[in-house]
C-alpha cells in the first residue's frame, strides 16, 4: 500500500471481516486498523462498525465520523444490504437507497458493490467531491450488488456494466 500510495494510486479498502481467519478478535481489529489511514476509500458494513468501535452504534453518524473517518479519507461507505448505503466525505454525508430485487444468493454482493464504486471513480476521481455524481455512482454500485444477489454464485452472477445500466433505465 505504501508503494502504491507514493505512486499516486487511489487506494480502496474493504476489510471484509472474517473472524475465523484471524487468530483472535484483537488480532483482527489490530490488523484491519493497521492500514486504515492509508486508504482513500473504505467500504465497511454495519457489523464491521460495531466490531471496530468495540460495540458502538453502527447507525450513528457521529460514531462513524469520530471513530472511523480519517483526515486523508476521500470516501467512507457503510453498506446496509438491501437498504442501500450511507456515504461520508469531508464535505457531505447521506444515504442512497437500495434497489428492489429478489435475492437468491447474497454471495459476492459486497464485491460487486465495490466494483461498481471503483468503476465510477476510475472514470473520474473527482466524483467524490460532487455529491450529485457520487449519489449516481452509489446507485450504480447498489445496482451492481443488487443484480449479483439475483443469481447463485458470486462470479457467474456478476453483472456487466451494460446489464447494470439497462436495469437502472428500467427502474425509472
Amino acid at each position: 500500500m505504501g508503494i502504491a500510495k507514493k505512486a499516486g494510486c487511489f487506494l480502496s479498502y474493504d476489510p471484509n471481516l472474517r473472524l475465523a481467519l484471524w487468530p483472535s478478535p484483537e488480532a483482527a481489529r489490530e490488523g484491519i486498523m493497521s492500514i486504515w489511514d492509508q486508504a482513500d476509500l473504505i467500504k465497511i458494513s454495519e457489523d464491521e462498525i460495531t466490531f471496530l468501535t468495540g460495540g458502538d452504534d453502527p447507525y450513528s453518524d457521529e460514531v462513524v465520523l469520530t471513530k472511523l473517518f480519517h483526515p486523508k479519507l476521500k470516501l467512507l461507505i457503510v453498506t446496509e444490504g438491501s437498504a442501500g448505503c450511507r456515504y461520508y466525505t469531508k464535505e457531505f454525508k447521506g444515504r442512497v437507497p437500495g434497489v428492489k430485487v429478489k435475492a437468491v444468493d447474497t454471495t459476492g454482493a459486497g464485491d460487486a458493490f465495490v466494483s461498481g464504486v471503483l468503476n465510477s471513480i476510475a472514470s473520474d476521481q473527482s466524483v467524490c467531491q460532487d455529491e450529485k455524481r457520487l449519489r449516481e455512482a452509489l446507485l450504480f454500485a447498489n445496482a451492481c450488488g443488487g443484480l449479483t444477489v439475483t443469481e447463485r454464485g458470486a462470479i457467474p452472477a456478476m453483472p456487466t456494466k451494460d446489464d447494470v445500466l439497462q436495469f437502472l433505465s428500467n427502474q425509472k
